[in-house]
C-alpha cells in the first residue's frame, strides 16, 4: 500500500500558472513526502525559508521542471541537486539559476528539492533515484518533459548526492556533472559537517563512512563524470574531485576534471566567479562529445 501511495504522489503534476512563474519553471511535481516515501527522515516540523530560496526542514521531495529551448534541444535532461551541507538547500544559484542556464542551452533541467537526511542517508538517495526515473519517463508525472538520456548535476553536498546516486543508486544517471562535490569520507572541516548531517552519530564509524563515500564506491557501472573544483576551496578540498576522478579512471570510465586556480567554495552560477563562462563552455563541449559517442563506446 505504501508503494501504491508513493506512485500516486509521483503522478500528481502541479502546473498552476502563479507557481510556475516564480522561478521560470514550466511545472512543479511533488514526488512524495515522509508519509508516502519508502523511508522517512523523521522531520515533523514545518519547512522553513529563513532567507529567500534557502530551505530548511525539507520533508517533501519536489521537482521544478525547466524545458529545453526548442531550437537548441539536445535531447537530454538533467536532475539538479542544490548544495547546503545537507542542512539546507540553496535553491537559487545552485538550483533554479543552473536550471535556466541548462534549459537555455538545450537541456531540460529539473531542480530536485530533496528531503534532508537527518542521519538517514537513504532518504535523499531514494529521492534522487525517483527523480531520475520520472525524468526518464519510467514513472508518471512529466509527460512532455522526459528524455532518453537523463543525467544528474550537483553542487557541494548536492554533488555528494549526485555522485552517490551514480555509484549506489538502483537507477543510475546517463552522466554526472559534479561541482565541488563531497566524495570522500568527511574528514575535512566542511566535509565533516556534511557527513554529520548525512550519517548522524554513525559518521565516526569508518565502515559506514566509507560505504557513503562515492569515491570508494565507483564500479564499472558508474556513469561518465565531469568535475569542477577550485584549488583554493578550503571547505571541500579539491582532493574530493581528484579522488573520484582517479576512481573512475581505474575502472576505465570516461571523465574530465577541471580545477581552477581560485574561486573558493560555493560559486555555482554566481557572476562573481571568474571562471563561470569557462566552465559553462566546458559543460557544453563535454555534453556534445558525450552525445556524439555511442553508448557502447563511452568507456575507455
Amino acid at each position: 500500500m505504501k508503494r501504491i501511495l508513493a506512485l500516486l504522489a509521483a503522478s500528481l503534476l502541479f502546473t498552476a500558472p502563479a507557481a510556475a512563474q516564480r522561478h521560470g519553471e514550466a511545472a512543479v511535481l511533488k514526488i512524495w513526502d515522509n508519509r508516502t516515501a519508502p523511508h522517512s527522515n523523521g522531520i515533523a516540523s514545518p519547512e522553513r525559508e529563513p532567507e529567500p530560496d534557502r530551505i530548511e526542514n525539507v520533508s517533501a521531495a519536489e521537482l521544478y521542471v525547466f524545458p529545453a529551448d526548442s531550437v537548441r534541444d539536445r535531447g537530454l535532461a538533467v536532475v539538479i541537486c542544490p548544495g547546503g551541507g545537507y542542512m539546507k538547500l540553496c535553491m537559487d544559484y545552485e538550483g533554479y539559476d543552473a536550471a535556466r542556464w541548462f534549459a537555455a542551452n538545450g537541456v531540460t533541467a529539473a531542480v530536485l528539492k530533496y528531503r534532508l537526511p537527518e542521519g538517514h542517508p537513504e532518504v535523499p538517495l531514494e529521492d534522487a533515484v525517483q527523480a531520475l526515473r520520472i525524468m526518464a519517463g519510467l514513472e508518471a508525472g512529466t509527460t512532455g518533459y522526459t528524455a532518453d538520456r537523463v543525467g544528474i548535476a550537483g553542487f557541494s553536498a548536492g554533488g555528494h548526492l549526485a555522485a552517490a546516486v551514480s555509484t549506489l543508486g538502483t537507477f543510475k544517471p546517463a552522466f554526472s556533472i559534479l561541482f565541488y562535490p563531497v566524495t570522500g569520507d568527511g574528514e575535512s572541516p566542511g566535509c565533516r559537517i556534511t557527513f554529520d548531517r548525512l550519517l548522524g552519530g554513525r559518521r565516526t564509524d569508518a565502515a559506514v563512512a566509507a560505504a557513503w563515500s562515492p569515491s570508494r564506491q565507483v564500479t564499472a557501472e558508474t556513469p561518465p563524470a565531469l568535475l569542477f573544483h577550485s584549488d583554493d576551496d578550503a571547505t571541500v578540498p579539491p582532493s574530493n574531485s581528484t579522488a573520484y576522478y582517479d576512481a573512475l579512471k581505474r575502472h576505465g570510465i570516461e571523465a574530465s576534471l577541471h580545477i581552477y586556480p581560485s574561486g573558493g567554495h560555493g560559486w555555482g552560477l554566481l557572476g562573481s566567479f571568474p571562471y563561470r563562462e569557462t566552465w559553462q563552455r566546458a559543460v557544453l563541449d563535454w555534453l556534445d562529445r558525450l552525445c556524439a559517442v555511442p553508448d557502447g563506446e563511452r568507456r575507455r
